[in-house]
């Protein structure tokens, strides 16, 4: 199963599914889904079998508003997609809905830096002092001392992504309709954002994108990507 989509959609979209199968609609009510059989068995997250997913839900997003599914959910049968469907006729139409004319975009913002420590030690007074306490002294620091140190550049770092946040949503907010933060995948991570934007928007999405980034020197990147299907802003349970 790849995504939850209006009740008018095409009745098929080739073979272009999982192992080269046939993607149709099988429509419940107001609502279908798209889906490929596939032979028996576990679907394995191999780099063709994503890339087919996604291309499916690509190609779907070119014609219609879609609820993606994840990678890899598996109904037992027709009866069992339409049962799905049924139940959740008036969840999938709010969420429908809510996604309409609109995509996904994301944002990553980094400290493009050689040492992310030394590059707060020196925009840092509070921790440039406290680094030239803990090595100025004669001897080894103890343990606690570079645990005290440690949580002190743990903190700046935090509040410092808060604040860089702070103000780069303020920016996207003009575009976007929601902006969702996500996880900071490294030490060097500032911001992992998901962005829900009007598809007539994206130019102006990008702009301000680059209206954001003229706020920061050298020090920082960022990584804006997409259209993807709304992924971040599919708030029920699509499982089979």
């Amino acid at each position: 199963m790849y995504a939850v989509l209006g009740g008018n959609a095409a009745q098929s979209l080739g073979p272009i599914g999982l192992g080269g199968g046939e993607v149709y609609a099988l429509t419940e009510g107001r609502i279908a889904a798209a889906v490929s059989d596939f032979p028996e068995g576990r679907i394995r997250p191999e780099r063709r079998n994503l890339a087919a997913h996604q291309d499916v839900l690509k190609s779907l997003m070119k014609e219609t508003t879609i609820l993606p599914m994840a990678f890899g959910v598996v109904a037992d049968s027709e009866a069992a997609v339409r049962k799905l469907l049924s139940k959740n006729q008036t969840t999938f139409l709010a969420q429908l809905r809510h996604v309409e004319g609109k995509v996904e975009m994301g944002l990553r913002v980094s400290w493009d830096v050689p040492n992310i420590f030394e590059y707060f030690v020196t925009t840092h007074q509070e921790l440039r002092e406290a680094r030239d306490r803990l090595f100025g002294k004669h001897g080894e620091p103890g343990q606690n001392e570079k645990i005290e140190v440690g949580r002190l550049f743990e903190r700046l770092l935090n509040e410092d992504r808060e604040a860089h946040t702070e103000r780069v949503e303020a920016i996207l907010a003009k575009v976007a309709g929601e902006v969702k933060p996500g996880r900071c995948r490294s030490e060097r991570e500032i911001m992992n954002l998901a962005c829900l934007v009007p598809r007539v928007s994206l130019s102006t999405f990008e702009a301000a994108v680059f209206e954001a980034a003229r706020l920061f020197d050298d020090s920082y990147s960022f990584d804006y990507n997409g259209p993807w299907a709304p992924h971040s802003f599919v708030e029920v349970d699509l499982k089979a």
